[in-house]
């Protein structure tokens, strides 16, 4: 059964930076698709940034140019750098990972909150 722990989250100024970490265990993440997702008080989740299994990466606009998603097969661990982060980044981060064969199955983290505020 494949687990997913991030970390990394607290309450940051605007313009600040935060890593954050999602830790896999259970099943090696070389065979996930994987991404960040988010929820925002009051909203639906929504996704961040994604990471396929070949390499592609995505992001959707709000976060382009600021976030960055990587992963480290080593580690079994999959990031999410946060840069020039705004108010509006504020919300609870997901972990999501999709194993090749399940696409349409999503295995999610317990979330870590990030907060941006003075």
């Amino acid at each position: 059964q494949v687990q997913l722990v991030e970390s990394g989250g607290g309450l940051v100024q605007p313009g600040g930076s935060l890593k954050l970490s999602c830790a896999v265990s259970g099943s090696t993440i070389s065979d996930y698709h994987m991404a960040w997702y988010r929820q925002a008080p009051g909203k639906q989740r929504e996704l961040v940034a994604s990471l396929a299994i070949g390499g592609m990466i995505n992001y959707v606009d709000p976060v382009k140019g600021r976030f960055t998603i990587s992963r480290d097969n080593a580690k079994n661990t999959v990031y999410l750098q946060m840069n020039n982060l705004k108010p509006e980044d504020t919300a609870i981060y997901y972990c999501d990972a999709r194993h090749r064969s399940s696409v349409l199955t999503p295995r999610w983290g317990q979330g870590i909150l990030v907060t941006v505020s003075s």
